[in-house]
């Protein structure tokens, strides 16, 4: 019999079906006894009476793979109003260990239990409040991807393991490479750069891998990024307005498919700018505005400090009706060789974008022109005559456009979209200081 879906079933009152998946809860009752299963599309109840087809589930435990057939029945107390009568049990894997955790339980994601929550992450996505994340987390990408193409940008694959470091840092992963020292890529940016001189746009959904000694809420080690350049662009404007309409859009599209998921999970109401342009302050402003409201000083600071950038979030959300706020303008000593620099202001063309309190994108100007850029590489003490730079210098030297792009932490967006307190939490298997396994 051709295998029918749980979520099917109320398409199919009165007919015999087989449903497969996974026994999610049971009660044994005497003369009702009730059991769940769970596919990929859901949960369903069915009710089985036949004392031999109930002994086939003694000693079996939540996970048992079943094959159960039976006649479908209209009854709305159960999930999707509909449920299994007559049923016939095939027992195709039988789980005879009882689980560490039990699935159909709300999972605790408090702080003190994060470590028990990866540990039993094997068990616990099978858990249907907690699989609602990562399926958010799914589309969260989608709809980059869907937005990305309606403006033209070009998927690009790049490598993640690379020569020597040499944008600088000692944040890196290094191993052995058949005798050589390579790393793991913290980014794909000479790649991405490199790729405007065929495509004008381009962007990269990986992994990227960063040394960082950071125990927080808000790092980890191997990190999903998105990576975006788009060449020939009028100045930084441009780019802050692309990446801020992207952002608009992968929220506006996720609130409407998973309204409901995210109601369960407590999301926060989603606000965004009423003229669909997200407000920009520079550092200097939120400095000044920070020292003035809490009469911290951090007006010489070169950068937000974290809970400016809580703050200047909240009076975003407060004063101008809206969760998305850009920090633009940094000090050029905070700048990067590869930015675009304004010179008369004594700025950097870089602006960081916040969510909610939290940094998840940085939109900067890239510098183009090759000459300047060998300046600013020999300012900055890197040697332009090494290996690594070779193929991303040949770029410039044989014509890149004005170009400006970001990197954008997928991880993030998910965490602060969903409401979640730790960015570990919307990653299946974090990695982080403390962490390998699973």
């Amino acid at each position: 019999m051709t295998r029918t879906l749980t979520r099917e079933l109320a398409s199919k009152i009165g007919q015999t079906v087989t449903i497969n998946g996974w026994l999610h809860k049971k009660r044994l009752m005497g003369g009702l006894n009730f059991i769940t299963l769970r596919d990929r599309s859901g949960v369903a109840q069915t009710l089985i009476e036949d004392k031999d087809e109930i002994e086939k589930l003694r000693g079996l435990h939540i996970g048992t793979v079943l094959a159960l057939t039976g006649t479908v029945v209209a009854d709305d107390r159960a999930p999707g109003g509909a449920e299994l009568h007559d049923v016939k049990v095939v027992v195709e894997v039988p789980v005879t260990d009882e689980p560490l955790i039990e699935v159909d339980k709300p999972i605790s994601h408090k702080s003190e239990h994060l470590e028990t929550l990866f540990d039993t992450r094997v068990l616990n996505i099978r858990n249907l409040q907690e699989q609602k994340i990562f399926k958010i987390r799914a589309d969260l990408t989608y709809y980059i991807r869907e937005f990305l193409r309606g403006q033209e940008f070009v998927e690009i694959d790049t490598p993640k393991l690379l020569a020597e470091a040499t944008e600088g840092g000692s944040e890196v992963f290094k191993l052995d490479y058949f005798g050589k020292t390579a790393t793991l890529a913290q980014s794909p940016q000479f790649f991405k750069q490199i790729m405007v001189g065929a495509y004008e746009r381009v962007f990269e959904i990986g992994h990227s891998y960063r040394a960082e000694p950071s125990a927080t809420t808000r790092h980890l080690t191997e990190l999903t990024m998105l990576d975006i350049e788009m060449g020939f662009v009028e100045g930084h404007d441009e780019v802050l307005d692309m990446v801020g309409g992207m952002t608009q859009y992968v929220l506006k599209r996720v609130y409407e498919e998973h309204a409901d998921d995210l109601k369960s999970l407590n999301a926060p109401e989603l606000k965004l700018p009423e003229d669909g342009k997200v407000p920009r302050f520079t550092i200097a402003q939120i400095h000044e505005m920070y020292t003035k409201a809490t009469k911290n000083d951090t007006t010489q600071e070169k950068d937000l400090i974290p809970d400016e950038e809580r703050w200047i979030s909240d009076y975003a959300r407060k004063q101008l009706g809206t969760d998305l706020v850009y920090a633009v303008r940094f000090p050029i000593e905070a700048g990067k060789f590869y930015h675009k620099l304004d010179v008369e202001d004594g700025t950097v063309l870089w602006g960081d974008l916040l969510l909610r309190g939290l940094e998840i994108a940085t939109v900067p100007l890239r510098e183009n022109n090759y000459e300047k850029m060998i300046e600013q590489m020999k300012k900055a003490g890197l040697d332009v005559e090494h290996e690594g730079f070779k193929y991303y210098l040949q770029a410039f030297k044989y014509g890149l456009p004005k170009h400006g792009g970001c990197g954008f932490g997928v991880d993030r967006l998910v965490q602060k979209t969903i409401g979640l307190a730790n960015v570990k939490e919307a990653c299946l298997f974090p990695r982080d200081i403390n962490r390998l396994t699973p």
